[in-house]
């Protein structure tokens, strides 16, 4: 059958008086966030939790086996799980791959087929940072069911690729005319469900879309300081998650699906996002509070160089083993031997695990008590 590559990229769909109402929601929750007084340090620890838990669920999605405090470990600590290393190279590449989301994100940039294409290198990169954009497929992908081996989807021919991606790119680029007058949720579901039906690479592109999804989210001011989690919603329910996805009379891209009305996805998309952003907004709240909690049980746990080493965070949120153990006179190996009995005990984290640089943080908990001294 001739392809029939869409020239211009133009969805199909409606805003529903419940898709309205949902869109409220939304921006209600977005609203109390930005005003809650949460500390900086607090909201650091947030925001590296909603990179972990955003990495363990959308990588779960494509059916990694890690649980989120392996996936934890393998950010935090570079632990190693035998048998489970292209599990640990895809929480690694999503994970560099998000930290290039917020760099993109606070450049406020376009977006270009380079960026996205390097978004998808550094997703299948298995943590390493300097990549190359990667080239689109070269042929044809086909998404079958696990279980009977039937075909889902037939994405467009390989030939068809760019010129997608060029109007793709293109529309979410575009003047007031056209996408700048969404709402910027409906523009990021609009966003993720054509980047999964081009399915531009053979491996790779859902983890790819979400990520898009949240820099379109960053960059229209719905990065909610970098606290929610999409992909949570997502891995919840996974069947819904496809089967909003899976749209159009035909699993074939040229018969119907590319022209296929969304309204359906949009609304399973936004009430997810109102989903996250009122978890996230409960969350900020209780941390607000936190502020004026009593910390007494807490530091009766703590033996007198704990104590004492507080007052070392108090002016550094990351500290080396050299530093934590310069204030007892310890030599090196002493203080590393020290820092790691001390995040053992829950006390400390690793904050950076490269052994020349290696840097603690306090766990939470006691983070919380010298923010709000």
């Amino acid at each position: 059958m001739a392809s029939k590559p869409q020239v211009r990229f133009a969805p199909v769909f409606t805003i529903t008086p419940a898709i309205a109402r949902v869109l409220m929601r939304i921006e209600a929750a977005r609203q109390a966030v930005l005003m809650l007084p949460v500390t900086p340090r607090v909201l650091a620890r947030l925001r590296e939790t909603a990179r972990l838990f955003t990495t363990h669920y959308s990588t779960m999605i494509e059916g990694n086996r890690l649980t989120q405090e392996q996936v934890a470990q393998v950010i935090g600590a570079s632990q190693h799980f035998p048998g489970r290393e292209r599990d640990q190279d895809e929480v690694k590449g999503y994970y560099a791959a998000l930290e290039d989301v917020e760099r993109l994100a606070a450049r406020g940039d376009h977006l270009t087929e380079t960026a996205v294409s390097k978004l998808h290198a550094l997703v299948m990169g298995g943590g390493r940072t300097r990549v190359k954009p990667t080239p689109y497929r070269d042929g044809q992908n086909v998404i079958r069911d696990s279980r009977s081996n039937s075909i889902v989807y037939l994405p467009p021919e390989a030939k068809d690729v760019p010129r997608l991606m060029e109007h793709f790119i293109a529309w979410l680029n575009a003047g007031k005319e056209t996408s700048e007058e969404l709402p910027v949720p409906v523009k990021a579901a609009i966003a993720h469900y054509q980047y999964a039906t081009i399915h531009p690479y053979f491996d790779g592109n859902g983890r790819t879309a979400r990520l898009l999804t949240t820099l379109i989210l960053h960059l229209g001011g719905y990065g909610l300081k970098g606290l929610y989690a999409l992909e949570e919603y997502y891995a919840r329910n996974l069947g819904e998650y496809y089967a909003a996805l899976t749209i159009g009379p035909s699993h074939n891209y040229y018969l119907g699906r590319a022209e296929a009305d969304i309204t359906g996805w949009i609304a399973y998309f936004i009430e997810g996002m109102a989903d996250s952003f009122e978890r996230v907004r409960e969350q900020t709240r209780r941390e607000a509070k936190t502020g004026t909690a009593d910390h007494s049980s807490l530091l009766r746990n703590l033996d007198a160089r704990q104590r004492k080493v507080l007052t070392l965070f108090e002016s550094s949120r990351e500290l080396t083993a050299r530093e934590i153990g310069g204030l007892f006179g310890y030599q090196p190996r002493t203080a590393s031997e020290l820092c790691r009995r001390w995040v053992e005990q829950g006390f400390l984290e690793v904050a950076n695990a490269a052994k020349k640089s290696r840097r603690y943080r306090l766990a939470a908990p006691y983070e919380d008590m010298i923010i709000s001294r």
